[in-house]
């Protein structure tokens, strides 16, 4: 057996079905691990690299399959001369689909193990499309067994069991792991260093970077001894190679130690992959930046503050659109947080339209009084106005509702719902407010924006207001946001009940009002932008509610 090894870690971002972008990106990885380190014996990139991650029912078009066979064929050729490579791809065989691992050498594809743990939970819907492989042998690379455990494989104990008591020498496990607030600890902590001792190997962690839709992928890839120590820890949220060297002795296969990359804290990384999912989602769709309505208040100031870090000033296009309710207060902070900012500021009155409307509904509203009715008019008119500017200029329109909003109904479908992407749709109201303050006093290191403050510190202190009547405040018709973010915290992440709350010493009333508001309200998000995943229970794929549901948990 040799009695050492250097193998490079390709920390990637991706593009999802750009099958030929996504090997060529990966060639030119492997040639510039290369020309750092002409002993290179093997570079691994994360799971499904080769068609990115997650596929979804791409993976069922014959056409998509074949044509990622004949782009991992062609990296194989490319093995013949130069260092060994571990890709991750979707692979037919015996009539069923598998989410594997391949490792091409000397010119050929030489070993391919298959995902044996299918996660079909939250974000996933892997056994949907694939089908279990079965329980993994290593795979023999220059003397030595490599276990190659993907993602899920890790997460439970029997795959590693296998692996080591079939003589595994060293573990890798690429990943597709999607961000969520303090899971880049748990990998770490309780994972892989589980995985560790229960069978006394070390494991290198590799996973992406970037953003798919409403997934972000935020790297933290790393490299644990045998004795649970970090030899290595890579960067978040960026694109990075890492070459390791290995070496053997009486206690098996060690790492030799390297460089270990600080992770942000809170709320930095929150930050970090707001930008991040934007900026991906903006850029591969082809939008040459985004146009928000800026109402003065915190949601759409952070909303733009986050456009601008992702895009940079210049693709960034703010608009204000007063109405008869709106205040010189409002009028003041959002041109005071686009002058921050260094973006565009265009303001549309929408009086001429809102009296149209009135006089169009007239004769039909006879005799009665106004309600929401009269406030959702001014919100689609404002999204229509901004769909307009859209349209004709070609910018994606973004929204700017909080989690704790769309989790009530409080926000106008075809109104302020109405656009393409949402970065704060899983950012509760009280996480909104923490954004917005430390980004006033810190600049995020992935960010374009200036280093400054962002926003006048106003926005962030007075009451927020959706403008839509007199004196209209969100305090009138909904609890403390305190209150009401520890409510739906345990109704949605928790899955809580109302006797939850209560125990908690919540008000029953005030929470089965919630809990009514929460069910009925599921029309409405299924009609929303997607955005950015942050916690553990996100609207969208994480949270999959019927829309006709009688259920009460009081």
């Amino acid at each position: 057996m040799s009695e050492t090894i250097t193998i490079a870690l390709a920390q990637l971002n991706q593009r999802v079905g750009d099958l030929t972008a996504n090997a060529d990106a990966m060639l030119a990885w492997r040639d510039k691990a290369l020309a750092q380190d002409s002993s290179l014996d093997l570079i691994v990139y994360p799971e499904l690299q080769l068609v990115g991650y997650p596929p979804e029912d791409l993976v069922l078009k014959p056409i998509f399959i074949k044509r990622a066979r004949q782009e991992l064929d062609r990296m194989a050729k490319a093995s013949k001369n130069g260092p060994a490579m571990l890709v991750g791809s979707v692979f037919f065989d015996d009539g069923a689909l598998y989410n594997g691992i391949a490792l091409l050498s000397d010119g050929e594809i030489t070993d391919i193990r298959y995902k044996y743990e299918l996660p079909n939970y939250g974000t996933f819907d892997e056994k949907r499309l694939f089908k279990s492989g079965p329980l993994p042998e290593p795979i023999p690379f220059k003397g030595l067994k490599i276990g190659v455990p993907i993602c899920e494989d890790i997460w439970f104990p029997s795959v590693c069991k296998h692996l080591k008591s079939q003589g595994a020498d060293i573990v890798i496990a690429p990943h597709g792991s999607p961000y969520e607030i303090d899971k880049d600890d748990q990998r770490q902590r309780d994972i892989v260093s589980a995985r560790i001792a229960e069978n006394n190997l070390p494991m290198i962690f590799l996973n992406r970077v970037g953003g798919q839709d409403e997934l972000v992928f935020d790297g933290c890839s790393f490299v644990l001894n045998a004795d649970g120590r970090a030899a290595h820890i890579l960067p978040d949220w960026e694109e990075h190679l890492r070459i390791t060297h290995w070496t053997k002795d009486d206690n098996g296969w060690t790492c030799a130690m390297g460089k270990q990359c600080t992770w942000d804290e809170h709320p930095a990384d929150i930050y970090n992959a707001m930008i991040i999912g934007l900026r991906d989602y903006v850029n591969r769709n082809g939008f040459p930046g985004v146009v928000l309505g800026l109402s003065g208040g915190i949601d759409s100031a952070l909303s733009a503050a986050v456009a601008v870090d992702a895009l940079g000033a210049d693709r960034v296009w703010c608009v204000m659109l007063p109405s008869r309710y709106t205040g010189d207060e409002s009028l003041k902070d959002a041109a005071g947080c686009a002058d921050m900012l260094g973006c565009k500021l265009d303001t549309i009155t929408i009086k001429p339209a809102i009296d149209a409307f009135d006089a169009m509904l007239s004769e039909c509203f006879t005799g009665q009084e106004p309600d929401t009715t009269e406030e959702n008019i001014q919100s689609r008119t404002r999204g229509l106005a901004l769909m307009a500017l859209s349209n004709k200029f070609g910018h994606m329109l973004l929204t700017t509702g909080n989690k704790s909003e769309m989790a009530v109904g409080y926000a106008t479908i075809y109104g302020d719902m109405a656009g393409g992407y949402s970065v704060l749709k899983d950012a509760y109201k009280l996480t909104v407010f923490a954004l917005s303050r430390w980004r006033n006093a810190n600049k995020p290191s992935l960010g374009l924006g200036p280093d400054g403050p962002v926003m006048p510190i106003n926005i962030i202190e007075k009451p927020p207001s959706a403008e839509l009547r007199p004196d209209q405040k969100d305090s009138d018709s909904l609890p403390p946001y305190e209150d009401l973010d520890a409510i739906l915290y345990t109704l949605v992440e928790e899955e809580g009940s109302v006797e939850d709350l209560v125990t908690r010493g919540f008000d029953r009333t005030v929470v089965e009002r919630i809990e009514r508001l929460l069910y009925i309200a599921e029309y409405k998000r299924r009609q929303a932008p997607p955005g950015v995943k942050l916690g553990s229970r996100n609207f969208g794929r994480d949270r999959r509610y019927p829309i006709t549901n009688a259920f009460r948990s009081s």
